[in-house]
């Protein structure tokens, strides 16, 4: 009989034992998520400018558009400039596009060109113009 009891009393040890790192152990995992809750927010809890702030976007090239100007690939990813410029004549826009996209002067189209530099100015004025009324009847929203 007292080997019997000898083992119950080991048993309610071991019980005790148990029941009591079960506990800590609850009191530990509700500490790491008062303390999770106090450094993170839920996306659902962001304002709108905050999202916006830590997201990515991932862009390929399907959303670009490819024109060749002096022997090189520009590529133009806003859709209503690409159309904009799509719906101008090929010498036009090649001019508009080495001012705007490589930064040369009207001389320096007008070398390229083997045309006059008053030539070159005034094909880029009228064409700008173009290109800006092409894109104020364009819908923007």
């Amino acid at each position: 009989m007292d080997q019997r009891k000898h083992e119950e009393h080991i048993r309610h040890t071991f019980n005790g034992f148990c029941i009591n790192a079960l506990r800590w152990k609850a009191i530990d995992i509700q500490r790491e998520i008062c303390n999770r809750n106090k450094r993170e927010v839920s996306f659902s809890d962001l304002s709108a400018r905050e999202l916006f702030s830590i997201a990515v976007t991932d862009k390929y090239f399907a959303d670009e558009y490819i024109f060749t100007v002096l022997g090189y690939d520009v590529s133009v990813d806003n859709d209503y400039i690409a159309e904009a410029l799509s719906a101008l004549p090929a010498d036009r826009r090649e001019i508009v596009m080495m001012s705007c996209y490589c930064g040369m002067s009207d001389r320096e189209i007008a070398e390229h060109l083997n045309m006059a530099r008053r030539t070159v100015a005034d094909h880029r004025e009228k064409t700008l113009a173009k290109l800006g009324k092409i894109l104020v009847r364009e819908d923007w929203t």
